[in-house]
């Protein structure tokens, strides 16, 4: 493969595949392929496994940037690729270190919320942010999202009526570009909930990590560039664990504008939070950095992954068109399979798909397939799920 660009894509057999130790294909079982978390099953881009190398055959002792209160080493990384992809500028020393997404949540919510406090978040919704929020004593206060003739709408009135339940909300955990449905906020529709915000007077935490993986014609807007208001009171989070690849890598950063939030996290880093290691930053650094000719040459086989599976789709199974990410949300409804169709892909197709109920009760009937692979995978895998509905009994 090329070491500058994601060119072609490496022989990816399906027994390659089986033997990882990863979660993704650890777990799936002999002779299942695995389709379910999401990890794309692409190798991370050379550029990356290079700067381990040299961070590996150099000092790896305590890090000169133990004090991250000024952004550490991956805050102006992360300034210019904001301004360099989306046209936003962050101030770099709002930067904040931790080990992925869940941790920047769980720190954020605890050093700006009070045990009891409401967070609005839009359903289906992913698993752990939902066990995350109520884990350290917040209140989940889901906001279904609405289907209509053109995909999933993020509409005002379900936001209202949670927003207005017993208890109130102090916090809107936005998740965009959105998992599972793959929606992509318009501009209009983000300042609609910026409105909101502001009206009710409440913190944002915006989960941006799919950014990176926006397919033409949309455009990721990042919340916090709405204006100076939002953006201060606007937590960013991402990392690379999607668009490279690097979910095991442990290392995710957390753009905090408040600067009550700022400080009261910094009161507690060191060994409250735990610290990300130096082969982590410097993996992150470098996909950052120089990582982007290779992000290229995914999105490119990503896009063609997409169309394939919804010309592919098997009959009455319905998906709208993913606007990003490498995530289909599949509507299985039609098919009588009951409230969690996963079991019989995996039990009748061999195929682990990530079952719709753990997203929440507005998953019931859906499944989530992961088109991040070799495209002969997909198409092994749509021929599995395609074979397994035309055998059940015509009557089932």
């Amino acid at each position: 493969m090329d070491t500058t660009e994601f060119s072609a894509l490496p022989s990816l057999g399906v027994e390659d595949l089986a033997c990882r130790d990863g979660e993704k294909w650890a777990t799936a079982g002999r002779g299942v392929l695995a389709s379910w978390v999401a990890d794309m099953d692409f190798p991370v881009p050379d550029v990356v496994r290079e700067a381990v190398a040299r961070r590996a055959g150099g000092d790896l002792g305590y890090p000169v940037w133990f004090d991250e209160s000024r952004g550490g080493p991956l805050g102006e990384p992360f300034a210019e690729r904001m301004w360099r992809r989306h046209g936003h500028a962050p101030d770099p020393t709002h930067v904040r270190l931790f080990t992925d997404v869940n941790q920047a949540l769980l720190a954020t919510l605890d050093a700006a919320t009070a045990p009891g406090d409401g967070v609005l978040l839009h359903t289906p919704a992913c698993p752990p942010f939902v066990e995350a929020v109520g884990r350290i004593g917040r209140r989940p206060l889901a906001v279904p999202l609405q289907e209509g003739a053109h995909g999933w709408e993020f509409g005002l009135e379900p936001l209202t009526e949670a927003a207005g339940r017993p208890g109130g909300s102090r916090v809107l955990f936005l998740v965009n570009p959105h998992n599972p449905t793959g929606r992509v906020l318009r501009r209009a529709e983000l300042e609609e909930l910026a409105a909101f915000v502001l009206e009710r007077d409440l913190l944002v935490i915006s989960d941006e990590v799919h950014a990176d993986l926006v397919h033409a014609p949309h455009r990721h807007v990042p919340f916090a560039s709405l204006g100076p208001e939002i953006a201060a009171r606007t937590i960013t989070l991402t990392s690379g664990s999607k668009a490279f690849n690097l979910a095991g890598v442990r290392c995710a950063v957390a753009h905090i504008g408040p600067r009550a939030v700022r400080e009261a996290v910094d009161a507690q880093r060191g060994l409250f939070y735990g610290q990300v290691s130096v082969l982590a930053v410097e993996a992150l650094k470098a996909a950052w950095t120089a990582g982007d000719p290779w992000l290229d040459g995914v999105r490119k086989v990503l896009a063609g992954n997409r169309d394939r599976l919804l010309a592919r789709l098997p009959e009455g199974v319905r998906c709208h068109t993913p606007e990003a990410t490498f995530l289909a949300w599949l509507d299985c409804r039609g098919l009588g399979l009951g409230t969690d169709p996963m079991p019989f892909f995996r039990d009748e197709a061999k195929v682990l798909l990530f079952s719709g109920p753990s997203f929440g009760p507005e998953g019931e009937g859906f499944v989530r397939l992961n088109f991040g692979t070799d495209p002969v995978i997909l198409e092994e895998t749509l021929d599995r799920m395609d074979g397994a509905l035309r055998r059940r009994p015509q009557n089932s």
